[in-house]
């Protein structure tokens, strides 16, 4: 009998897992001949979701939990799980509702016919701004055109894995994520499902502008280095009008006595010729950053109990747990 697991990372979600546990348990009982694990990656919650999820357990031997020890925040939480799942194909799950539960039969079916990587894609977007749905079409459209991998557009972490791309997520172990390019990275047999997302059952987002913004830049720098092309571009369009523009000055000057430009236009040319060498700086230190971090080779995460058990740490790769119970 196949085992799936449903990862779920849950960060201060105590008013909705119960409603959650109710939804999931309901679809899961109508589904035969599999077995599953329900596996909660507690991402350091302030909240009573650890106790929750301890309660859950208690009733029910299918609930697995890891707990952070802090907030490592939801990349890592997806990563760290699927370190330890135990099924042959894995269901990423968002923990309050917006991903719904009612489609993991659709999800295993077009497994069991050879799809490796099911992902859900939102038709509609329920309980967000005009503004929010802006500008994660306008993101969208950036990195389709910037990456040279193919990015699926409105799509979450909502997904069906097979036991192999979940072995080849678990190689790629940089510290700055961005999970949903890694889904289209490593390739595979993909297939589209579509649904219309809900609004939060219960709490509010963990996700403000700021963090939406950082999640952007991200993406973009972890899938292509268009930044940095543009950044040279752009220097020497501006490097090119520059030297038009002085020579224009000393032709003006020395054959017609003309008087050089005062202060007005030179502080424009200033602040313009400092203005984009910022942003080229800019650029070129969110770069140099990722290397930074990526050069220290710190563990991803760590972990302080496991179902129960507080952990050693001494390895946070858990590759060496079996796929299969």
């Amino acid at each position: 009998m196949k085992t799936v697991t449903i990862l779920i990372p849950a960060y201060n979600e105590a008013e909705v897992l119960h409603q959650l546990y109710n939804r999931l348990t309901f679809v899961l009982q109508k589904i035969s001949f599999y077995q599953f694990e329900i596996l909660f990656v507690n991402d350091g919650s302030k909240d009573a979701t650890l106790e929750i999820i301890k309660n859950l357990r208690e009733m029910d031997g299918r609930i697995s939990y890891i707990d952070f020890s802090r907030n490592f925040g939801k990349e890592i939480a997806m990563i760290a799980g699927l370190d330890y799942v135990k099924g042959d194909a894995v269901i990423i799950l968002d923990a309050d509702l917006q991903d719904p539960p009612e489609l993991i039969p659709e999800m295993i079916r077009y497994w069991e016919e050879g799809y490796d990587d099911i992902y859900a894609k939102r038709r509609t977007r329920s309980g967000e701004t005009m503004f929010k749905k802006w500008t994660a079409k306008t993101f969208y459209k950036i990195l389709k055109k910037v990456a040279r991998i193919p990015i699926q557009e409105n799509t979450g972490d909502f997904r069906l894995l097979d036991k192999r791309c979940v072995e080849a997520l678990k190689k790629l172990r940089e510290s700055q994520r961005y999970t949903k390019g890694m889904f289209s990275w490593i390739g595979y047999n993909k297939k589209e499902i579509l649904f219309d997302r809900d609004s939060r059952a219960a709490g509010v987002s963990k996700w403000n502008y700021l963090k939406l913004m950082d999640l952007a830049i991200e993406g973009i720098t972890s899938f292509t280095t268009a930044p940095l092309r543009l950044s040279v571009i752009l220097g020497s369009i501006v490097s090119m009008w520059a030297f038009i523009y002085m020579a224009w000055i000393i032709f003006k000057t020395l054959l017609f006595g003309e008087s050089i430009a005062g202060y007005p236009s030179l502080m424009t040319v200033m602040l313009f010729l400092g203005g984009i060498q910022l942003l080229s700086l800019g650029i070129i230190g969110e770069y140099l950053g990722r290397v930074f971090n990526e050069t220290k080779r710190r563990p991803l995460y760590f972990v302080d109990e496991y179902n129960g058990q507080k952990e050693s740490n001494s390895s946070t790769n858990k590759s060496d747990v079996p796929m299969n119970i």
